[in-house]
Order: structure tokens, then C-alpha cells, then sequence
């Protein structure tokens, strides 16, 4: 392919993703806003505001905070957004403390809710008498904070994926919080912590479910209980899909909606007032950053081909690629190997990496989590090199490093063009590429050595697996096998077992699976990426510096900071 037109083409997608992301979220009118609202002195919660046409100071109407849940931020909630905005409601989606573009750090000031709700009320597009709340997983405790600090703020709240109690909100009675819908879906992998129910099938049948709605029998799912009109009405709704999939789905997203029109009445004057819960226009605004985000796989790998033909940098090309002269017995098992040690060795360092929580130095947990397990995989890594008498001979080293500095650096001003072009993100579901905030940065310079490395010793491994007579498509199956494989078909265990018996395996966390599921694309990306650069350079060196970077700048701004 011409080095341009890979380029072209990942800027096409990123423009065009971009602009239909854009066109979703504004039909109807509705006008989507970036504002901030303060904490306190020095920190600021940031949030997209969604106004409909209808919604002005003369004509105020009915609002709704949407909130996310851990380790994500306002862009996954924009299917409730985007939808409510269209039937008329002012929507304001924040990012928890600490998450995204808000300050940290997380698990702070309600998680941000009680300041999201009280700014939301004092806006003069809204009807401060009819505000409803909308949360998922830690969101929906975030919502709960707002209505303990304020708990004649609101008429209804949605607990989505979410639950009243321990561990962080108060109890739920049959008369508080008022009005609450709950959709918890049937293979929700959070049973235990949110309903301390073994499998979310049992979800009825919770003693916690069951306070919530003054209930001596089993909760019967679409049953109204109580009263909207006292402020005690209790719904259950159990879409099939598990904990994240209630971002994609659309029955979830059709139970928020109903709630909320029950309790919050008609909005008069809206546009899509008349439009039924099925009406939904939402994934063809996840298709569109799903392109942008495609487009910048390519944009990063077209930079590269476009900047390795410049004078200068041209030193670094030496075409080449893979180390291992055939197949046989020694080569399947040293990539099922390679494959299976990353995937078996997961959920046990990740958990050991939980014993790092609270450092200065680095200060998001769950990256902490994750660092333990690529540095212990590194460590392994660089012994079987040791042992193995790997050696690989790295020139134009400075030419290297520019070339994937550059590269790098097209990609990010391809995330900051449809951030600041069309108030979008490059995302498909729960894996996104965004811009960095600025109490970010220092984040980023801490994991970005050992990820770095981590990454180098992984490429000069896989290049003892990749054929180095095979043809490209080949050589890119293999090194997405031996990086993500194990990955895969881990995930592919733990979800056929949910589904199976509709709880987790005993040895998988929820959190981590979920996690998992990110692992796939991350490692596919950089299977990708280290083939396409060592066939132009015939070394790890500009593919582990590209991946380093990109996945950290992913990871940490994708994370919450604890510190």
C-alpha cells in the first residue's frame, strides 16, 4: 500500500467516525457542552452537558445526572445521555472524582455527585422540581451520595448494575432512596458485591433487594411497588447481558428511559417527545468512534511509513521480520508457551499487585494491579532471552526513537482534533483512547519505563516465534497468538462458565475480567504494531517504544488516581 494512503485513510476514519459520533449526540438539536464545575479551590469536576432545543430559561425542563462507574468516565454513559437528551431532558454526564478529566483523587466527595447535582439544579434550563439520577455500578453510589446530602433534590433515581448498602451508601429502605429503579442485569459478574447474592439470577431473591422494596417474597421483575406519587415506588428490570454490557444495551437503556418518564411525567415541547423506549439511535454513535478509533490505529501505522521515508530517518529502514527458521514440535509448544504463561499467570499477579495501592509515586491502584503483572512477565521474558542466548543487534538507534516519538505523537493529534472537533473520544464500549488531563502527565512519566520495557522484552521475544520467511499475514497471525491468545481464550472461559452457571468462575475477579476483556484489543493492537514495524526496521526497538507510550498514555488515562 502507498505510505500516503494509510495515512489517508486512518485520518478518513478518524474525521468521519468523528463527525457521525457528533451527528448522533446532536440530533434532535441538542447542543452537547464540555463545562466544569468546581469542588473546591483547586479542583474541578468536568462533565458533558447535553441541552435540548426545548430546554431555555423560559421554558426550563426536566434534567438528569448520568454517572459512570469505576475506572471509565462520562463517555459510557452517553447511550442514557443521548437518548434522554433526545426526549427532551437536559443530561449532565460527569466524570467521578479522580476518573477522566476530573481531580482526584477518587472515591472523594461523594464521588463527585452531591457538587454534579446541586450545580445541575442551578441551571436555568432546568426544572429544579423535576430531576431524576442515573448511575452505573460506582456511579450509582455517587447518585446515592447526592441524595443523602440532598434528599429533597430529586424525584427518582436508577441503580444500573448498582446496588443500595454496603460498601459505600446507606441501606435502602422502602421509603429511601425515593423512587428507585434497578436494573441488574442476569449475568452481572458484581452479584456478590452489589446484591451478596452468589449468581445475578438471585437477584430476586437478595435479603438486601428485599429491604430495598419492604418485601417479605421474591422481587417480581417489571412489577411496580410502592408509590411514585409518595416517593416510594420500586422497580426490578433484568436485561440479558452482563455488568459492562449494560452500555450496549439497548433493553437497559429502554428500562432508564421508562423510569424516568414514569416519574419524572412528559416533556412537553421536546422534539422526541413522542418517541417509544425502542426508539434508539445510540449505537450509531458507538459505530462512529469504533471508526475513529480504527482510523487511529492506522494513523499512528501510516505516520510511521510516511516518516520512515524522510532523508534522515530512512537510516532506520531495514526490511525484515521473525527469527525462527520453521515450524516443528519446539516451535508449537514454545508459542503455546508463550501464549498460555501471561494468561495463567493473571489473575494471581494482579491480585499481588493489590498490595500496592496508595504510593505517590504511582498513583492509580488498578494500573498498579497491572504493572506487577507485565513486570513479572518481563522479568520471565528477559530470562528465557538470557537463557536462550538471544541476541538481536539494534541500529540507527536515535532514528528509532524519533520515528516512534513522531508516530506517537500523530496519533495523539489525531485524539486531541475529534476531542476538541466534535466533543468525542476514539472508543468502542469500555476501550477508549482519549486526551490526557493535565494531572495526568506525571502519572504518565512513572509507568511509561517499566511498561516501555516490559514491551521491548515481549518484541524480541516474539520475533523467536514469528517465521522469517512467512508471509506477512501469516507473521501478523502468529504474533497475536502468541500475545493475545492465552488472553483470549481466557476470557472465553470465564464468560462461557457466566453464562453456563451465571456466576464467575471461582478463580476469576470480577473487576479483572472485566479488565480482561480490554487485554484482548490492547494486546491484539500490539501484535499489530510490532510486526508492521519490525518488517520496516528488523528490530523490537521503534515497536516497544510506540507501544510503551500509546498503552500507557491508554492506561493512565483510562484509570482513577488514588493519590
Amino acid at each position: 500500500m502507498n505510505r500516503t494512503l494509510l495515512l489517508a485513510l486512518g485520518w478518513t476514519l478518524v474525521l468521519l467516525g468523528g463527525y457521525l459520533a457528533h451527528a448522533i449526540q446532536t440530533s434532535s438539536g441538542v447542543e452537547v457542552k464540555d463545562v466544569r464545575i468546581p469542588l473546591d479551590a483547586d479542583r474541578e469536576l468536568a462533565a458533558l452537558l447535553y441541552l435540548p432545543p426545548n430546554a431555555t430559561p423560559e421554558t426550563p425542563a426536566p434534567a438528569v445526572l448520568a454517572v459512570h462507574g469505576y475506572i471509565n468516565s462520562r463517555e459510557t454513559q452517553s447511550a442514557f445521555a443521548i437518548e434522554l437528551a433526545r426526549r427532551g431532558h437536559v443530561v449532565l454526564a460527569i466524570d467521578q472524582t479522580g476518573h477522566g478529566f476530573s481531580a482526584g483523587p477518587a472515591f472523594r466527595d461523594g464521588f463527585g455527585g452531591p457538587a454534579a447535582l446541586s450545580y445541575l439544579r442551578g441551571l436555568p434550563q432546568v426544572d429544579s422540581a423535576r430531576i431524576a439520577m442515573e448511575g452505573h455500578s460506582m456511579g450509582g453510589w455517587a447518585i446515592q451520595a447526592a441524595a443523602t446530602a440532598m434528599p429533597d433534590a430529586y424525584r427518582s433515581i436508577t441503580l444500573v448494575g448498582s446496588s443500595t448498602g454496603r460498601p459505600f451508601a446507606a441501606p435502602g429502605t422502602a421509603t429511601s432512596p425515593r423512587n428507585t429503579a434497578v436494573v441488574f442485569s442476569t449475568y452481572d459478574e458484581f452479584s456478590r458485591l452489589m446484591w451478596s447474592v452468589p449468581s445475578a439470577r438471585e437477584v430476586v431473591s437478595s435479603p438486601k433487594l428485599a429491604e430495598l422494596f419492604g418485601s417479605e417474597t421474591p422481587i417480581e421483575p417489571g412489577r411496580i411497588y410502592g408509590a411514585i406519587e409518595q416517593g416510594t415506588a420500586r422497580r426490578l428490570t433484568t436485561p440479558r447481558t452482563t455488568h459492562p454490557g449494560d452500555h450496549l444495551s439497548t433493553a437497559a437503556v429502554a428500562d432508564v428511559l421508562e423510569w424516568i418518564r414514569l416519574t419524572l411525567g412528559p416533556v412537553d415541547g421536546a422534539p422526541g417527545a413522542s418517541l417509544t423506549n425502542d426508539a434508539q439511535i445510540w449505537p450509531y454513535k458507538e459505530l462512529g468512534t469504533l471508526l475513529a478509533l480504527l482510523g487511529g490505529v492506522l494513523v499512528l501505522l501510516g505516520a510511521f511509513d510516511v516518516l520512515l521515508a524522510l532523508p534522515w530517518l530512512s537510516a532506520a529502514a531495514r526490511p525484515g521480520a521473525g527469527m525462527a527458521p520453521r515450524t516443528g514440535p519446539r516451535w508449537w509448544i514454545s508459542l503455546l508457551i508463550t501464549a498460555a504463561i501471561p494468561a495463567l499467570s493473571y489473575f494471581p499477579l494482579v491480585a499481588l499487585g493489590g498490595r500496592f495501592s496508595g504510593l505517590a509515586f504511582f498513583p492509580q491502584n488498578v494500573t498498579n494491579q497491572l504493572l506487577t503483572w507485565a513486570v513479572a512477565n518481563g522479568v520471565l521474558g528477559l530470562v528465557i532471552a538470557v537463557l536462550t542466548r538471544q541476541r538481536i543487534r539494534e541500529g540507527a538507534v536515535a532514528q528509532k526513537i524519533v520515528l516512534a516519538l513522531a508516530s506517537v505523537a500523530m496519533l495523539y493529534v489525531a485524539v486531541l482534533s475529534i476531542d476538541l472537533a466534535f466533543t468525542a473520544d476514539m472508543r468502542f464500549w469500555v476501550v477508549a483512547l482519549k486526551p490526557m488531563a493535565a494531572h495526568h502527565v506525571k502519572a504518565f512519566l512513572a509507568y511509561l519505563l517499566p511498561f516501555t520495557a516490559f514491551f521491548y522484552v515481549s518484541l524480541r521475544l516474539l520475533a523467536t516465534l514469528t517465521l522469517s520467511d512467512a508471509r506477512a499475514l501469516t507473521q501478523y497471525a502468529i504474533a497475536c497468538g502468541a500475545m493475545a491468545g492465552g488472553i483470549v481464550v481466557l476470557v472465553a472461559t470465564i464468560y462461557a462458565w457466566l453464562f453456563a452457571n451465571g456466576s464467575l468462575p471461582g478463580f476469576a475477579d470480577p473487576l479483572f475480567s472485566i479488565v480482561a476483556l480490554q487485554l484482548v484489543a490492547v494486546l491484539t493492537v500490539v501484535a499489530i504494531v510490532a510486526i508492521f514495524t519490525w518488517r520496516r526496521t528488523d528490530g523490537p526497538l521503534a515497536g516497544a517504544l510506540i507501544c510503551g507510550a500509546v498503552v500507557t498514555g491508554y492506561v493512565v488515562a483510562g484509570q482513577a488516581m488514588h493519590v
